[in-house]
Order: C-alpha cells, then structure tokens, then sequence
C-alpha cells in the first residue's frame, strides 16, 4: 500500500480530526432535530451531505418506528448483531437504530466480560438470556462473536474451545431461526489507517477517553491477528440461514444510513393502522388546592 508523504499525512489527519469533532457536534444536533424538517431533495445541494444525512436520518428512523410497530402488533423477533474492529463504528450505528424507538420492544445488549461463573457454562447460555421475546428487537453489541474474535487473538479460549465454537455456532442459529427469531449480522468494514486516527482522535479527546481500553490498544497492535480471525469468522460462520453483511463504515454517517436502509430491507414489515388518539378533557375541581414547593426544593436556575 503506497503511504503519503508525512507532510501531506499530517495535514490530512487534522482534516480527519476536525471532521470527527463535527461529527460529535452532529451527534448532538441530531436529539434536537424533532421539530426540525430539513428541504426536500429538489432544493438540497448534493454537495452538501450533512444535510442529506440529516435528512435521510430521520426519513429512515421514521421507518424504524413503523418496523417497530408491525414487530410489536405481529410479535416478530428480530436479533441484529453488529461486529467489527474496535472504533469501527457499532456504537453510533445501534445509537441511531434506537434514538427513537421504545426501549421496552428495542434493547441492547452489550455484555461484559464474562465472570468466573459464566466461564464454566456452556459457552452460549449467558447470551441466550438476551435473546427477544415476541414483539422486541434486540441489538447486540458484540455477541456471541468475541470467541471468534477477542478471544482467539488475545488467547483467552483454548483451540479446542475455538473449533467447537465453529462446530456449534451454525446449529445453534438455525435453532434460533427454527424457533422464530430473525438474525441479522452486520460486520463493520474499517482500514487500518481509519482505525489509528479514530484511537488518535479518542487519545486526544477527555469526554472520549473513557472509550479505550488497554484491551483497544492491545487490538491496534494485533491489527493483522484480527484480520485472519474475521476472514475465519466470515468464512466458517457465514450460513444461508443468517448471512453475514459487511457496512463499508470508513465514512460514518453513510455506514449508518447504509445500515439501517439495509436492516429495513431484510424484515418484511408494513405499516400499522393504529387508532386516534385522542387528548382528554383537562379535570377541574373546584376545591382543588394546589400546595407550594419550599423553595430550597427548587433547582436552581444557573442558565
């Protein structure tokens, strides 16, 4: 691979720098955007893929709701795996899944590491307890994955764990299908270069800092180990009944709508007719007294 020359690297990385603070900016733009409707795609600059992006968020997160709606009135289940390198972008994916759905039918899961007890289970059994009942949706954050994964290149699995894995992993989510549950897997694509200005960006960050482990920085050195460990993964884990997909997600903000267009297109949802609602009438009682809050109850209103 043909590497720039330093002068011109360093002046791309502050690019790639700035562009992820905006991205962050962005993240916070993106709660407040409820009552916000950007222009149609008639007076949108192409250039401008901000405002596409803003966009097409929110057209997308509009069918989410409604996808959400038809898994709760058909009481589908539906189980999305989102996998990748560390700093690959899960997270910000699973954010914009869930930034508008209702927590009680779209969870996430994202296990720790597991304690001395679930080491001596059978290797699935703490995952299982995450799996949807009817009418939920489940985003795992990480799945049973890490054993083809962390766990290989940083050896905390024996190589007889590892093949079993490999032995069980394809009967096991067919048994997940057999039963009902729709698996979805998506595997987030980043280069190696993305990857060391994305740790960069986080090193130099105080309100990101938080998300790097020494496990992180450990994957950064290990960067070719996990590539074998994902071309294994794909390769050996990747059956007819729960394919893999790979997001291109050097680029964020299309890696999310490329997603979640994506995710849309593989359940077969329609909208939900749903009733009226309708704003009660306001109750008046007119020996109804309402008491005074002591004033040091009150917040204070520092802004």
């Amino acid at each position: 691979m043909t590497r720039m020359p330093p002068d011109d690297r360093l002046s791309w990385d502050r690019i790639r720098l700035r562009e992820e603070v905006l991205d962050d900016i962005d993240e916070e733009i993106e709660l407040e955007l409820d009552d916000v409707r950007l222009g149609t795609q008639e007076d949108c600059d192409p250039l401008d893929f901000r405002k596409t992006y803003f966009r097409e968020l929110l057209r997308l997160q509009g069918e989410l709701v409604k996808l959400q709606d038809w898994v709760k009135e058909t009481g589908h289940r539906l189980v999305v795996i989102c996998e990748g390198r560390d700093a690959a972008g899960k997270g910000g994916v699973i954010k914009r899944i869930t930034q508008r759905l209702n927590p009680r039918i779209c969870r996430v899961a994202a296990l720790p590491a597991p304690n001395d007890r679930e080491r001596t289970q059978w290797y699935f059994q703490r995952y299982v307890s995450h799996l949807p009942a009817a009418g939920e949706i489940v985003l795992f954050d990480r799945s049973w994955y890490n054993r083809a994964g962390v766990e290989r290149v940083m050896d905390f699995c024996t190589d007889a764990e590892y093949e079993e894995f490999f032995r069980s992993v394809p009967e096991f989510e067919r048994m997940l299908v057999r039963s009902g549950i729709q698996i979805i897997k998506y595997w987030f694509s980043i280069s190696d270069d993305e990857q060391e200005l994305r740790f960069r960006a986080r090193m130099e960050d105080p309100l990101k800092q938080w998300k790097l482990s020494p496990m992180d920085l450990e994957s950064r050195r290990r960067w070719e180990a996990y590539t074998l460990a994902k071309e294994i993964m794909l390769e050996r884990s990747n059956i007819v009944e729960a394919p893999w997909w790979i997001v291109p997600a050097v680029n964020k903000k299309k890696a999310r709508l490329n997603c979640i267009s994506h995710l849309l297109s593989q359940v077969p949802y329609e909208e939900i007719e749903k009733p009226e609602v309708i704003l009660p009438e306001r109750v008046f009682n007119p020996d109804y007294l309402r008491q005074p809050v002591p004033d040091d109850m009150i917040v204070p209103e520092v802004y």
